[in-house]
This record gives C-alpha cells, structure tokens and sequence, in this order.
C-alpha cells in the first residue's frame, strides 16, 4: 500500500520530499502547510501524549478510557505515544493514526531510555566516573541503536540535572555534582543518541531533563521542593541544559518541582525567556509524567483546564498523560485564555522534530523486523558496554597492594549476596532489559580462576524487591555469618561485594541513610576480625556513607552498577586485564549529616579554623569528604611537574603541566584543571573543574598537557544573567582530583 497517496490534504508535503536533504526552509514551507490544514482540535491533538493503554495485537478496546484514547488515535488527536515499543505494535499504532485520521500525521514513539534498551550500560553516574566521553557516546549509539530496531525514535535521556545531594535517588540517572563535567557528559549523550543525522533509523531524538534545578530537591526527597538562589541557576544548573541545546537536542523536558515558588511545568520565564528565548532552542518542551495536572496540587492552578492554560501559555509544547491539552486547550483558545499563536508555535516544533526524524518521508522507517531481530544483544554492543564498565571502575584505595590478583592466587574467597546476583548489576532505570541477565561478579571470577570458594553469607535483600515496590531489605536473618566468617579465616584474600540492590537508586528511590544497607557491615566487621586481607567490592547506584570502612579496609574498588557486562568488567579489574581509570564524579561523605556535600562550595566568612568554636564546621565530624569529587586511583603512579602559565593579549592564557607515570604498568590518568577567582562581585566557588583530559601513558613515559583557557572558562553569570570577565587574579590548580595538585596563578588585566 503507498501510504502517501491516502491523505489528499497531507499530500502537498510529499512532493519532491527528500528528508536528507531538507533544508530548514524546507521544513518550515511544508508545516506553515500543515498548520493551515489543522483545527484547534488536530492542533492541540499534536501536543498531547498517551501512555501505552492496550494490546494493539488484539481487538480495539471498547467503552472506558482506552476506548476514548483509541479514538483520540483515530482523529489525529494524539502526537506522541509513550511505552510502546517493539515493531509490531508500533507499526500497528503508527498505521492506525496514518491511515486512518484526517491528516495522516505520524505520531512520535518514546520510551526511558537511560542506559540502554536490551543491552544494558552502566548507570549514567559511573559513565560520568570514566571522565571518558568518546565512550560515553559510544554508549548511547548503543543505546540508540537497539531503540530503533523496536520501534523506537525518541527517548527521555540524558537526564542533565546537576545535584550534591547522594540521599535523591536520581543521582543514578545524572552526570554528577559538577557543571562543567554535566555538560561534558549530557552533550556527549545527545551526540550519541542523535547521530549526525537524525533521519538514518539507527538514531533517535534525545531529551534534556528536568528543566531546571531539580536535582536541588530539599533533603534529597523525590517530587520535593527547590529553592536555591539565582547564582547557583544561571551558573551551576543552566550550564549542561544550555550545552544541551547548543548540541541540537531536539527537545527538553521540565520537571515535577516549584522554583522561586512557581511549578517549573508553569515557569515562563524557564521555558519562553531563558530556553526559547536567550538560548534559542528550537526543538519542543514535553513534560514530565502528568506534571502539567500536578500544577494545581501545587496550589497555582484551580483545575485542570487551568493548569492547562498555564502550563501552554508558560511554553510546556507537550502534555504527558495529563490529558489537559486534549481535553480543554481548544476551548481554552477560543476563550482568550491562550492565545493561539502559542498553539501554533508548540506544534510547529513538534511537526519540525517529527520531519527531522523522516517520519514524513516514511512513517515507518523504524518498523523492520529483521533489523528488530539482528540489533538486540548485538555482539558489538556487548563489546562496547564491557569497554564502557571497565572504564567506569574506581579505586578508592589500595593501600596494601591487594589489588591487582595474581591469576594463579590460591585461597581466594568470595562473599556477598551481590557476588551470585545477575539483576542488581542492570541497576535502576532499565525497563526493557530481561531479568537477570547480567554477568554476576561469580561468572566474571570464574572466567579467570576455579580455584576460589564462594559463601553468600546473610541474606539482605529480600526476593520480592521489584521495581515498582520499594525495597525491603532484611535486617535481622544472619543466616550464613557464621559460615562466611570462617570461610575468610584462611583465605589469602577476601573478595566482599557489598552495596544497594539494583531498585534501591532511581527515581522515588530516595534515602535518608546513604550507608550499606541490612547485614553488610555488621558482616565486613566480623571478616575483618578474623582477616583484614579484605577487597571490598561496592557495588551501588550513589555514593554511600562508609566512615569505618574506609578507615579499616585497605582496598576498595567503587564498581557502581555496570549494566550487562559487569561481572567481566570488575573480575577483568580484580585480576589486573583492566587498569582501573575511573575518578569519582560525586563527592562521597564522611556522614550522611555532611549531605549535601561538594567540592565546589561558595566561600564563606568563617571557613579558617580558629582556636575557638566561632567558625565552619562540625562538632561531631570534619568538613572533608570521605573521597573527593575527581579522586580514582590506578595501578600505577603518576606524578605531576612543570606547572607553567602563559598568558597572551587576547584574553587567552595556556596553562601546561608535565605528567609522568611513575610506575611499572601503562595506565591512564584524569588530569584536572580547576580555577579559582578569590575576589570578584559575585562571590565565586573556592575551586570550580574548568578543563580535563584523559591521558594514556605506557611505565616509565611522560607528557605535556597544554589547557587553553578563554573567556569561556573565566568568566560567570551574574544576578542579572549577564556573562562577566572580570579583571584581576586568578589561581589554578592542576591534578589527579579536586582535592590536591600542583598551583599557581596569573593576572587578568
């Protein structure tokens, strides 16, 4: 059947149409031409979005609400669907809308796709720990690429949040705490997701989320408040958002939370001024999950027809499952509450995205069977999240030298529930993967050596943990801890694997205790009684409180949740294939009480310890973290040398240092530039990251890393949002993480 010959009225677009090679001109001809074709109710239609609502492979539903979002299908009355994914049920739903309401416009199909369809990576946070974005993107090509083989051409990904706070259990999904590192990372996702041609059917359009400041949710708690100042806005949560949309990504999604005490979903000036505005986005704003409803809970709308008005009139383009736009939006316009130029302007970006895509050129360029068949578990894929995982790994610390394992090494003991487990490593956010389909830390080991011997030890989690319960973990069975602890008496080493199970991160996951959960530590206390040959292998979807940990066991290895290869990934680590390379992308507290805590803090007052109490601190515990944001260790040494400063008239200064590794294996280091600008007119961050790279040195070789810092990099956003270069010093520090390195500084006329 040649679907361009159904549609009469649609069928002016397809002349001569040859998405490749559209211009934006092109684009904007052919939807002025749709628009003028379109009722309010087609139009509002186009902004609104359905959640998956029945077998498509069955009979049409009848009577209720599925039968009523069946015929909003039929009229056109639906741009986008969420949830549905494989080729035949896409096909089906996309067939339905075509060829069979009025104007045949294609629908949009988009799915949470965090980490990975099929083929899982690691979580987002320990992507960002590799500090490597050629493989992060690599990563999301990955993740793209098994989307669109079922059906799939959009996601809800990166999320671009910035926050410092490990108890929100969203930290999982995010960059980390920094906003020059977040942005790095966000880009390099969109980039991986959208190709450099969104049309081709192994690239999907991408999404920034939650715009803005939701990763500042007041203690930590999912759906909470944010209140935070226009400093930490326009400088520390606006910077991946703005990289997002200068790398194209198509569209951008608010969030769930109030900021200066207006629901973002309703914020004007977020999504017209700032996001449209100043920044020129041009693709659409969706968002969250019935976040447009929830504008009236919040107490800023009566009802949903107002909240409607709101959320249409602020720039929301698209309505996730409110139903408010398909419901009131038509008769809003017609009243005078939108006005129906705002309308237009919503679909026109929703019609752009959707010919960016080549959806008008072939509405079901994404529905192949074969390729659906060939794509999932795709050897390649497997290859690139193994290369992903290993470069994700941290070494926390080493002091002993335990690590790497010799491959012959006799008295090996394995224990931890987490050690046999092959669905906590999939992590949180992975809703398309199969069950228990990760390598297990058990398989990994055993790919190296038989010779070791294997106890769970108490159970922590409980069976029926599942994505949509909380977690329930079991604090008072210590079934097993005898057996453990005599296991590790004569073991010449103690592999423990501990950490969060793999729901315990994610959204509605948040914590008010960020330590090991259940039996773990009572259990690594009573093997460390009896052995102290410990490697403690974490395994864990946010950085946790481990104070006595970290001062008694002498190796600890930070694996995060690695996605389908993990078990290879961390035993390839453990016996010394992998040099761990991986630098913390969040800062790890010494307490929860320390929580939020982050290298890049405002300068205060009273931060010099005194003889007295009248200064910064605690009672009860230090100000430094447990492990800083950009600490990671490597089987070798590095050293650092020959820090050099060069300035020029142009505003330009080159900063070079020398390092050497010093050790006895090729390795790879981070290293960190950090600036410093102590007297400014808007009080500026101790330290804040401001250049990186990632360098490969064989034993015994040394390089010279040359920084270029602009304008870029030394200037800020004021309280007015103007971009300012002040004049004056500033200080740098160059090293392997935040918290130490070489320094020195320069002048700024």
């Amino acid at each position: 059947m040649n679907y361009r010959l159904l549609k009469p009225i649609c069928f002016i677009l397809f002349l001569s149409l040859n998405t490749n090679l559209m211009s934006q001109q092109d684009y904007d001809q052919k939807i002025e031409a749709l628009l003028k074709q379109m009722t309010l109710e087609e139009k509002a239609g186009q902004m609104n979005q359905y959640n998956g609502f029945y077998d498509v492979t069955g009979p049409a539903p009848e009577g209720g609400n599925a039968a009523l979002k069946y015929e909003h299908l039929k009229k056109g009355w639906v741009g986008s669907m969420l949830n549905v994914r494989g080729v035949e049920e896409v096909r089906k739903l996309q067939k339905l809308v075509v060829e069979e309401s009025r104007l045949g416009i294609p629908m949009l199909f988009g799915f949470d796709v965090i980490h990975g369809l099929k083929t899982q990576s690691p979580i987002p946070l320990a992507e960002a720990a590799s500090w490597d974005m050629e493989a992060i993107e690599k990563s999301a090509s990955v993740a793209a690429n098994e989307a669109s083989a079922v059906g799939l051409n959009w996601t809800f990904a990166p999320m671009v949040d910035i926050s410092r706070d490990a108890r929100w259990g969203r930290v999982m999904e995010g960059g980390g705490e920094d906003p020059f590192l977040g942005a790095k990372v966000g880009v390099a996702r969109v980039k991986g997701f959208q190709g450099k041609d969104l049309s081709l059917n192994s690239t999907i359009a991408a999404t920034a989320k939650h715009f803005a400041a939701y990763g500042f949710a007041e203690a930590g708690k999912e759906y909470n408040t944010v209140d935070i100042g226009t400093n930490t806005l326009y400088n520390m949560v606006f910077p991946p958002f703005k990289a997002a949309v200068e790398a194209n990504v198509q569209s951008v999604m608010n969030g769930f939370n109030i900021l200066n005490g207006v629901p973002v979903t309703a914020d004007a000036v977020l999504q017209r001024d700032f996001l449209k505005g100043k920044w020129g986005f041009q693709g659409f704003v969706i968002s969250d999950w019935s976040s447009i409803a929830e504008i009236a809970p919040h107490g800023f709308a009566k009802d949903l027809k107002h909240a409607g008005e709101i959320a249409a009139n602020a720039g929301s383009d698209m309505d996730m499952e409110s139903k408010a736009y398909v419901t009131h939006l038509a008769a809003s316009v017609r009243e005078g509450k939108v006005a129906e130029s705002y309308v237009d302007d919503a679909v026109r970006r929703i019609l752009k995205v959707k010919f960016e895509l080549g959806l008008f050129d072939d509405p079901y360029r994404y529905c192949n069977e074969d390729r659906e068949k060939e794509r999932l578990f795709h050897k390649d894929h497997m290859e690139a999240v193994l290369d992903m995982a290993k470069k994700s790994i941290v070494l926390l610390k080493n002091d002993t030298g335990l690590l790497p394992l010799k491959k012959d090494q006799k008295g090996i003991v394995v224990i931890g529930d987490l050690a046999d487990d092959k669905n906590s490593p999939l992590g949180s956010w992975r809703l398309a993967s199969d069950n228990n389909s990760a390598v297990s830390v058990l398989e990994g080991i055993n790919s190296y050596t038989k010779d070791y011997s294997f106890v769970q030890g108490p159970k922590y989690f409980d069976d029926n943990a599942s994505f949509l319960q909380h977690v329930s973990i079991n604090t008072d069975d210590t079934a097993g801890m005898e057996k453990a602890v005599e296991a590790a008496k004569n073991a010449s080493v103690v592999v423990l694997v501990a950490g969060e199970h793999g729901f315990m991160s994610g959204e509605a996951r948040s914590r008010t205790n960020i330590d090991l959960p259940g039996l773990q530590h009572q259990l690594i206390k009573a093997i460390h009684e009896v052995n102290k040959n410990i490697v403690l292998v974490l395994m864990n979807g946010r950085p946790l409180a481990l104070p006595w940990e970290a001062e008694h066991i002498p190796t600890i290895l930070e694996t995060w949740q690695l996605g389908s290869q993990s078990g290879l990934a961390i035993a390839q680590t453990l016996f010394g294939d992998n040099n761990p390379s991986g630098k913390l992308p969040m800062t790890f507290p010494r307490s929860v009480g320390q929580v939020p805590i982050y290298y890049n803090q405002y300068r205060t007052g009273r931060a010099k310890q005194e003889p007295n109490v009248f200064w910064s601190h605690y009672a009860d515990e230090k100000n430094s973290p447990q492990f800083p944001f950009g600490h990671g260790l490597s089987y070798t040494q590095f050293k650092y040398k020959d820090l050099k400063i060069t300035t020029t008239g142009q505003k330009e200064t080159t900063v070079s240092v020398t390092l050497s590794n010093t050790g006895k294996i090729k390795g790879q280091e981070v290293v960190q530039l950090y600036l410093s600008d102590p007297v400014a007119s808007v009080v500026r961050p101790i330290k804040e990251l401001k250049a990186f790279e990632k360098v490969a040195l064989e034993a015994g070789a040394s390089k010279t890393i040359r920084f270029v810092l602009t304008e870029k990099e030394l200037g800020f956003y004021t309280n007015d949002y103007e971009w300012t270069v002040e004049p004056g010093t500033f200080q740098i520090m160059v090293g392997g993480s935040s918290a130490q390195g070489l320094t020195a500084s320069f002048e700024l006329e």
